[in-house]
């Protein structure tokens, strides 16, 4: 790896592994940190490029994201975990768990897609806009350069098709908000095509884990006690 990852970790037991969205941190997991530390050893990672992980040379893409958490658990000697991700960090998972399957004990995916087209177009119109201008101003901004990148993330990627998911046997809970900005049907899609998937809403937005933790939190841990030995 070209970059050392920055991660923030409290607690002892199972590794619970959180990744964060697009433009994100760690620290978007404080009230997870916080309830499951008491009975898990959380790791919340900054992924490349966001929060204080460097930007590093390699390619900005979920695909290196992959490769870097990958890198993340064999410095560390984890070799397999539960893996929570929040919207581009539930892409990230998902990919994880296609691409490393031994490394997955349990996933949870919180606001994920499987291509640009989940996401409702009211959102996903003024990313593409952002996108497009950005690439007027990138050659001459360092910042409009690094919005590019992370604005291209959501443009772009991912591209899984849902019968791929097929491969993923572990137990899952795929949870989303009420109004979130992924479309209802898509969320639905993803809990169908895992084999063990549970889906589960909550009120709120795409954020409900960070702006209605009490409940998320609930429904995360009502899945773990049930499905992951302790």
């Amino acid at each position: 790896m070209d970059i050392r990852l920055h991660w923030e970790e409290k607690g002892e037991g199972k590794p619970l592994i959180l990744l964060h969205g697009n433009g994100e941190d760690g620290s978007y997991f404080k009230h997870q940190m916080e309830e499951f530390s008491q009975d898990y050893r959380v790791i919340a990672l900054d992924t490349r490029g966001h929060g204080k992980s460097p930007r590093g040379t390699a390619p900005f893409s979920l695909s290196q994201f992959v490769e870097d958490l990958k890198e993340f658990l064999d410095e560390r000697g984890i070799r397999r975990g539960i893996f929570l991700g929040f919207s581009d960090g539930g892409n990230i998972a998902l990919l994880f768990a296609l691409k490393y399957p031994s490394y997955v004990e349990a996933l949870i995916v919180n606001g994920a897609n499987l291509d640009p087209s989940g996401v409702k177009r009211s959102v996903q119109l003024p990313i593409e806009l952002g996108y497009g201008i950005t690439g007027l101003f990138a050659p001459f901004s360092r910042k409009a350069k690094r919005n590019r990148e992370l604005l291209g993330l959501m443009v772009k990627e991912p591209h899984i098709r849902p019968e791929e998911l097929k491969k993923i046997s572990v137990p899952a809970l795929v949870i989303a908000g009420t109004d979130d900005m992924i479309k209802e049907e898509h969320t639905r899609l993803i809990g169908a095509s895992l084999p063990g998937g549970r889906l589960k809403f909550v009120k709120g937005s795409h954020f409900a884990a960070r702006d209605n933790s009490r409940e998320f939190n609930r429904a995360v841990r009502e899945f773990l006690e049930r499905e992951v030995q302790s």
